[in-house]
C-alpha cells in the first residue's frame, strides 16, 4: 500500500498551492483520507480529512475557508487546495489514509501514511 504526495513548494504569502495524494495498493473504500502537517520544531497535526464518499469533510480550526479537500475515487487521489496561505502553514504535508470518520482522524493513528511534502510559505 502506498500513498505518494505531491504538489508541495515555496509560495508567497496570500499565495495558493495545490497537493495530491495517491493512493495504491489495495481499495480505500471506507477508510478517510487526511493530510496532517508537521512544522518546524512542533508536533504532527491533523489539517483535513474526507470520507471515501467525498461528502463529509472535517477541518482544523487553523485552515477553515482557507483549504478546501476533494476526492477522485476513480483515481484513489485525494486534492487539498490551499489558498490564502501563511507563513505559519509552513510544514511538511503528509498525506494518511484511516479506517475511521473524519472525526475522528486526528484523534486515533492512521492506517498508512504518505511521505511528506515541503511547503514553505515566505513572508
Amino acid at each position: 500500500v502506498q500513498l505518494q504526495a505531491s504538489g508541495g513548494g515555496l509560495v508567497q504569502a496570500g499565495g495558493s498551492l495545490r497537493l495530491s495524494c495517491a493512493g495504491s495498493g489495495r481499495t480505500f473504500r471506507d477508510y478517510s483520507m487526511g493530510w496532517f502537517r508537521q512544522a518546524p520544531g512542533k508536533e504532527r497535526e491533523f489539517v483535513v480529512a474526507v470520507s471515501w464518499s467525498g461528502l463529509t469533510t472535517y477541518y482544523a480550526d487553523s485552515v477553515k475557508g482557507r483549504f478546501t479537500i476533494s476526492s477522485d475515487n476513480a483515481k484513489n487521489t485525494v486534492y487539498l487546495r490551499m489558498n490564502s496561505l501563511k507563513p505559519e502553514d509552513t510544514a511538511v504535508y503528509y498525506c494518511a489514509a484511516g479506517r475511521t470518520t473524519v472525526q475522528r482522524m486526528g484523534n486515533i493513528p492512521p492506517d498508512y501514511w504518505g511521505q511528506g511534502t515541503q511547503v514553505t510559505v515566505s513572508s
